[in-house]
């Protein structure tokens, strides 16, 4: 339990002490510091090296096992693209606070404020008490408004704007739920986490526990970016930095996502709840794929492209989810390789845009002559994030098709494939444009988006989703189905 408040506390205490640091060096390597040491505890304490947490308010099962690897991770490369990233980014220095002038300093806020979003991602990550993770997730809006705001202009502010807003709803009707969950116990439930429901299963109110799941759905669902509540994040992930834009879209999402496994795992222990929790599921995915589809095609911003297939893989969790059976496994497996492969891409398009200063995929041609390195990874990010074989996508997304095919679900399966193309088609015009369209009159030098940092993080993720495409190791696969065995579901 120490451990497990360590994870916790120790980015919040960095965090503070991050705004009163007046050297921009000795920031950035606390920031790396804190992220690999929060790496670090983490394997400990999913290996069991730390010791089991199974607490009432605080646990670590194989969901929370597998988010919190994947969280970890992406957030400690992150941070090590920070450092350069924000050598290549003016910061400003707003009025003094109480007469000190460094909690003013974009960049001092950016180095706190990712600590802080850290803290609560894994907060909402280790609660196993629904109210804890609802505090846990309302705290990850709090403390990731201020990094979209980072550039301080007025886009930046719009899209900040429109996330607190449109997430505090949604956090909002999430909470709704938990208080509709709770309507569904009786006395004989003495834990309101979601092993403690299922142990008494029996004896749950199936009415309110179908009110509570549409609310946990669409609460959590507008955070995790589910069609059609997905409005705020092609402008949040838009106008963040991009290792802002890479924990969002990596990680942030997962977070949510997991709040919806935690209500799914109850309704999966109630038969008639299951069948209507999977129905809810396959539509919302479905809706995400289409509205995905169709965003994506002709799409003239490279990061709001790279926000809608957010949007699209978020939609392949939840048909996943909804499908049941073995295609649980096969969501809990697109998590992992989404994250890789697109914390990767956008990490990539900022080193696009600190060389290209545009956004437009017009403004973007020869990347493979101007950034070989880059415009390779961009190309490879393309084929992971489509599920192009040998990819971690592309087993996961057969995988999901197999299932529907399997349990003769054609519509889902015709409309699944219909979607998949969609966006595959929509994406391999923009990135074929930016990587091998014909240079421009103005010659471009890709040397400012080339350094070893910028490529390092995103080479490593891609060769990771690419190793684990070809061979899944047993601890890996064996905390996937785990995950789905706590769904109902069956192993890969």
């Amino acid at each position: 339990m120490t451990t497990a408040y360590a994870l916790i506390i120790m980015p919040v205490i960095t965090g503070i002490i991050s705004l009163f640091i007046s050297s921009e060096r000795a920031r950035r390597n606390l920031l790396v510091i804190v992220a690999f040491a929060h790496l670090f505890i983490s394997i400990r304490l999913c290996s069991g090296s730390a010791g089991e947490l199974n607490g009432v308010w605080l646990g670590l099962d194989q969901l929370g096992r597998m988010f919190l690897m994947i969280t970890s991770l992406l957030f400690a490369g992150s941070a090590i693209y920070s450092t350069v990233y924000l050598d290549k980014h003016p910061h400003f220095n707003g009025p003094a606070i109480a007469g000190l002038r460094m909690p003013a300093n974009s960049n001092a806020i950016f180095a706190a404020c990712m600590q802080f979003f850290l803290a609560a991602m894994t907060l909402s990550i280790l609660s196993m008490h629904f109210g804890l993770q609802w505090i846990g997730i309302e705290a990850t809006t709090l403390a990731s408004t201020p990094l979209i705001y980072y550039h301080r202009n007025k886009r930046s502010l719009e899209a900040a704007w429109k996330y607190m807003i449109l997430c505090s709803v949604g956090i909002a009707l999430a909470l709704m739920g938990v208080f509709f969950l709770a309507m569904t116990t009786s006395s004989h439930v003495q834990q309101f986490t979601p092993a403690g429901l299922v142990l008494f299963a029996g004896y749950l109110k199936i009415e309110w526990l179908k009110v509570a799941f549409i609310f946990f759905l669409v609460g959590y669902g507008t955070k995790m970016g589910l069609a059609p509540m997905h409005n705020w994040l092609p402008d949040a992930h838009s106008e963040s930095p991009s290792p802002v834009s890479a924990v969002l879209s990596g990680a942030l999402l997962n977070c949510a996502f997991l709040g919806i496994l935690r209500i799914y795992k109850v309704c999966a222990a109630v038969p008639e709840a299951a069948s209507f929790a999977s129905e809810m599921l396959i539509i919302f995915g479905l809706m995400s794929l289409a509205v995905s589809g169709i965003f994506i095609l002709r799409q003239p911003d490279y990061k709001r492209m790279l926000a809608y297939s957010s949007v699209e893989h978020m939609g392949i969790l939840a048909l996943g989810v909804g499908l049941g059976g073995s295609a649980i496994a096969a969501a809990m497996l697109h998590a992992i390789g989404h994250s890789l492969a697109k914390a990767s891409l956008f990490l990539l398009s900022g080193n696009i845009l600190a060389v290209y200063a545009s956004k437009k995929v017009e403004d973007i041609k020869g990347l493979l002559k101007t950034m070989p390195i880059t415009g390779a990874l961009w190309l490879t990010g393309f084929l992971a994030i489509t599920g192009t074989p040998p990819f971690t996508t592309f087993n996961s997304e057969f995988a999901i098709l197999r299932v529907a095919v399997q349990s003769r679900s054609w519509t889902v399966a015709v409309l699944y494939l219909l979607f998949l193309l969609l966006v595959f088609v929509g994406m391999l015009t923009s990135f074929m444009h930016m990587s091998l369209g014909k240079e421009g009159e103005k010659e471009v030098d890709g040397s400012a988006g080339e350094s070893i940092w910028q490529v390092f993080t995103p080479a490593v993720f891609l060769c990771v989703a690419l190793l684990l495409g070809v061979y899944l190791p047993d601890f890996i696969r064996d905390t996937i189905n785990g995950a789905a065995f706590l769904l109902g579901g069956k192993a890969l």
